[in-house]
């Protein structure tokens, strides 16, 4: 099976890195041409990388393709280019929605959409699919965890989340400055905080099916610092911003 990309920034090197380590099956990964430093830096790094002239060159060499491309860059050209109805296509693009891919795809081919996230490059995090299909779901199962979505507009609702990444490491990067303010080397101070919310998150994922309230509950005691620490963030509305960041995020998408 040969995997074709469209697109070559940050989301399309994650993901052929983590199919690069992973335990995926392939002849060889055709990615486009448009940013070449990161198609080189990836052919470089592993073997069965092959860059193509250009985007049809992509389709023509590939079983499965990967759409990751801007929404403005997309809507300009795949309608441009040509598919075959054997084809499984997967899209990353956030605002085109199903029906207008099968339109600017013309070919019956098998078409997905996916929200891959940079840790997929590490095997690790969730990829929201839709519609939900067992190949796909074995594929993506291998780079993280599938969550297959029965109805597409919910996928509006997993993208604005995916928006707060940025959000999270400014957090880190916050409580890391904390500490080198007050004496803390700062590769002692990233270690101790990156680890801290590894280490949160993964009894977090242990603990998914309860309700994440009992976490919040469990994690305090009586008078206790953590107790402290919840009460006046959500006094200063920090808890309700989030969630109106959210709100905004979506209603942008909306939008589109």
């Amino acid at each position: 099976m040969n995997l074709g990309f469209i697109g070559a920034g940050k989301i399309t090197s994650s993901v052929v890195t983590g199919i690069c380590r992973s335990k995926i099956k392939f002849k060889k990964i055709i990615l486009s041409p448009r940013n070449r430093k990161i198609s080189k830096k990836l052919k470089k790094q592993f073997r069965k990388i092959y860059i193509a002239k250009n985007n049809q060159e992509v389709i023509n060499s590939s079983n499965w393709i990967f759409l990751a491309v801007t929404p403005t860059v997309g809507q300009k050209i795949i309608k441009n280019l040509k598919f075959k109805s054997s084809q499984t296509i997967i899209s990353f693009i956030s605002t085109m929605t199903l029906p207008e891919l099968k339109k600017a795809i013309k070919a019956k081919a098998k078409i997905f959409r996916a929200i891959p996230l940079p840790p997929i490059s590490l095997r690790k995090g969730p990829v929201p699919v839709f519609p939900p299909n067992k190949k796909v779901k074995i594929f993506f199962n291998k780079l993280g965890t599938t969550v297959e979505i029965g109805n597409e507009k919910l996928s509006k609702n997993f993208w604005s989340t995916s928006g707060m990444m940025a959000p999270f490491y400014e957090l880190l990067r916050t409580m890391s400055n904390w500490l080198v303010k007050r004496g803390v080397k700062r590769d002692k101070a990233q270690k101790y905080i990156t680890s801290l919310f590894v280490a949160l998150s993964e009894d977090a994922v242990i603990n998914s099916k309860k309700d994440l309230k009992y976490l919040v509950k469990e994690s305090q005691t009586p008078r206790g610092l953590n107790e402290q620490g919840v009460k006046e963030l959500r006094k200063t509305g920090f808890y309700k911003s989030t969630e109106k960041t959210l709100n905004s995020i979506l209603k942008r998408l909306n939008k589109v």
